[in-house]
């Protein structure tokens, strides 16, 4: 039997999921697995627990006197809930979560206890030779260290087998050198929270602390675990490079917001459970607008703890699909044709006073610092796109971007046409203001500036990076990312922009300037530097290409030129003077990013040549065969010529087709023999863009179109209407 039919078989004989008495209150669940500071108030002495909370609310190490402690605290409710081991929880540069599970287990002569130590809490030593290193070490260099981010919640995860007490922890070598994406994205807190608190002080000293929040949107598709694993393509690339189109696809369909199938809801209730239980606050769930993609969102959060949400969130997705038979994939473009998949990252800047810098208050006083924070965002981008783009660029989101709603590869700003209009009559003044309904305005009462707006943006789907009424919206960010190195150089432009923006208003304020006129100074000279940074329409369009190319905006291709950002001198002297990273630690990344470009395009080039010798050419082979015998019993039988004539141009198609797909099987073999001799990794991974690339490209186009003239009976790769119909 055909195996996609045995597929099938399989599919519609499955149970359906079993329906729980009674689903448990979000509430209830929440936090059940976190040592929360409820949690910690109850298993620590009240002079531990005041300062192990100073140290997590001021942001400052362990104190190694507590340690101890803390440390037995979390081992006795751990194994209370029944946990056996504890993890130390890291980000390395491969971009997901890792863990080294260590036994509570302490042998002793009468037996043995469970012990869990401060040293072991605080600092673990771990073997980094075969994570990636971007070249930047050798194997016999291997030492690194794990150390507590006590900023983030210590959690138990949970699976069916067991339970793992998780803490998450900092990775860097035995020099220091940042081995993770966590301790670079701790360093841009600490240097956009200073430069943001001293522009907060030209308006409100109260505030102490300021910090981003982030809201990171993840989308993903499921299929069938039975059509998976009759992909090769999708179980090691994680996406088809091969697959005709649907004939239905996107098109006039009620899927977006429509009714969410069965079997998907009771994967989404399990995973609304598992989450709520590690304190990830799911809020939304949604079909999306392709068939079998989904999203899920969580509500705002510190960006610290947003990022190690969404990574748990990309864990458990994972996980409980596969107790429902589905297989998630997270990759950004895992079926051609239709939308991708992004983790658009809101973001956005909190103080501790509870004001949110992005959004404009109710007073003249904090419209203006609105206008600060809004205009150094944007000229912080406009200085630093190509640093931006290159943060979102992988081999996976290539091909996502720029079709299917996914944003434009040109870098923008869309702040919507309301707000524009606000920056250009600030540069610009208008002779006579237009008059607007008073309760879509909120008076500055400052002269120079015009009326800021209340409900001020649209939704442009195009657009790279949208103002969206109180946050800025970065859509480029893929769904298979960490969002940490994205929101990392974010925090870093932004927060060197800042410091430019204070040094400014002081020379002003030195030289005599009133500090609201030097303000509005600086503001203004910023706003005529970003402008054309700043695009309110279709980023799709040849017009704004055209009009782009005038600007001399950021126009890169593809994800190798697009990295080469990171070892531009303006990018090492950014983060160097930030203190985020030496130019060694920047050359090091960018090699860890050139290394996993090239193992997935390498992975694809070996998957095509692997499909179209074993399943594509063989299927072809059998029906040509097939006709051809078809066409000499009905010459011998002396049978209707018309018939025979349009079997002879289809055997002829099918022919040309396999000769087409064994010369470019071989060509492709060719160039990457030849691209694979330059040696340097960036040379590498040009030649892929250049040549290997579009060569897949041709070999896919011919087998979909030979996906259309073979028999279904003998295609044996599932295809398209299949995987994302049938779940």
């Amino acid at each position: 039997m055909n195996p996609r039919y045995r597929a099938l078989e399989t599919i519609q004989s499955r149970p359906k999921p079993t329906v729980p008495a009674q689903t448990p209150s979000p509430s209830t669940l929440f936090g059940e697995n976190v040592f929360t500071k409820k949690v910690m108030k109850h298993f620590l002495s009240k002079e531990v627990y005041v300062a192990l909370k100073a140290c997590i609310d001021n942001r400052k190490p362990l104190d190694r006197e507590i340690a101890g402690s803390v440390a037995n605290a979390m081992k006795v409710w751990a194994v209370d809930k029944g946990a056996t081991h504890f993890a130390h929880w890291f980000q390395p540069l491969s971009g997901r979560a890792a863990e080294k599970h260590d036994s509570f287990l302490e042998p002793r002569d009468s037996g043995a206890i469970d012990k869990f130590s401060g040293d072991e809490l605080a600092q673990m030593e771990l073997d980094t030779a075969s994570l990636p290193l971007g070249g930047g070490r050798s194997t016999f260099e291997a030492r690194g260290y794990t150390a507590w981010d006590s900023s983030s919640p210590v959690f138990i995860f949970e699976t069916t087998y067991g339970k793992t007490l998780c803490i998450p922890t900092i990775l860097v070598s035995f020099d220091g050198s940042a081995l993770d994406h966590k301790t670079p994205l701790l360093k841009s807190l600490a240097a956009i929270n200073q430069a943001a608190v001293d522009i907060c002080h030209f308006f409100d000293k109260d505030i102490t602390r300021v910090y981003p929040t982030l809201g990171a949107e993840q989308e993903f598709f499921l299929v069938d675990r039975s059509w998976f694993n009759l992909r090769p393509d999708l179980l090691l690339a994680g996406r088809t490079i091969l697959g005709k189109h649907p004939s239905h696809g996107m098109q006039i369909d009620p899927r977006y917001f429509g009714a969410i199938p069965e079997r998907v809801f009771a994967f989404l209730n399990d995973l609304e459970v598992s989450c709520h239980k590690l304190g990830i606050p799911l809020k939304t769930r949604h079909n999306e607008s392709s068939p079998g993609q989904f999203e899920c969102a969580p509500i705002f959060e510190s960006m610290n703890v947003a990022v190690d949400h969404s990574l748990m969130l990309m864990d458990q997705i994972e996980r409980i699909a596969k107790d429902h038979h589905l297989v998630a994939l997270l990759n950004e473009k895992p079926f051609a044709g239709l939308n991708g998949s992004g983790k658009h990252n809101s973001w956005s800047l909190m103080t501790d006073t509870g004001r949110n810098l992005l959004s404009p208050g109710a007073n003249p006083t904090d419209n203006l610092m609105f206008l600060v924070f809004f205009t150094a965002v944007i000229k912080g981008i406009h200085g630093h796109a190509d640093l931006l783009r290159a943060s979102i660029s992988t081999y996976g989101n290539d091909f996502r971007l720029g079709q299917h709603e996914a944003p434009s590869k040109i870098f923008s700003v869309f702040v919507g046409r309301r707000l524009n209009k606000v920056l250009n009559d600030i540069q610009n003044p208008p002779r006579k203001r237009k008059h607007e309904p008073e309760n879509v305005l909120l008076r500055l009462g400052i002269s120079e500036i015009p009326e800021l707006l209340i409900d001020n943006t649209d939704k442009n789907r195009t657009a790279p990076f949208a103002f969206t009424g109180d946050k800025f919206e970065f859509r480029m960010v893929g769904a298979a990312a960490n969002s940490s190195h994205p929101m990392m150089i974010l925090n870093v432009i932004v927060a060197d922009q800042l410091r430019d923006f204070k040094e400014k208003v002081e020379g002003k304020m030195r030289r005599g300037r009133n500090r609201n006129a030097a303000i509005l100074d600086i503001i203004k000279e910023y706003i005529e530097e970003s402008q054309n940074i700043r695009f309110e329409g279709d980023s799709y369009s040849q017009s704004w290409l055209t009009e782009a190319k005038k600007r001399n905006l950021s126009m890169v291709e593809n994800a190798p030129a697009a990295l080469d950002a990171y070892v531009a001198k303006e990018a090492i002297k950014l983060f160097e003077r930030n203190e985020i990273f030496r130019e060694e630690e920047l050359q090091v990344r960018y090699e860890a990013l050139l290394a996993d470009y090239l193992h997935k395009a390498r992975t694809e080039v070996e998957l095509m040549e692997e499909l179209v010798l074993t399943q594509i050419l063989p299927a072809a082979v059998k029906y040509q065969s097939e006709m051809l015998n078809n066409l000499s019993v009905r010459q011998q039988l002396n049978l209707d010529t018309k018939v025979s004539g349009g079997q002879d141009d289809l055997v002829e198609e099918i022919g040309e087709k396999i000769q087409f797909l064994v010369r470019n099987v071989e060509k492709l073999k060719g160039a990457q023999r030849r691209i694979e001799r330059r040696g340097y990794h960036r040379e590498i991974a040009g030649g892929y863009t250049e040549q290997v690339i579009p060569l897949l490209d041709e070999i896919r186009s011919s087998v979909d179109e030979l996906e259309t003239h073979i028999p279904d009976q003998n295609w044996t790769l599932p295809k398209y209407r299949e995987m994302l119909f049938i779940l």
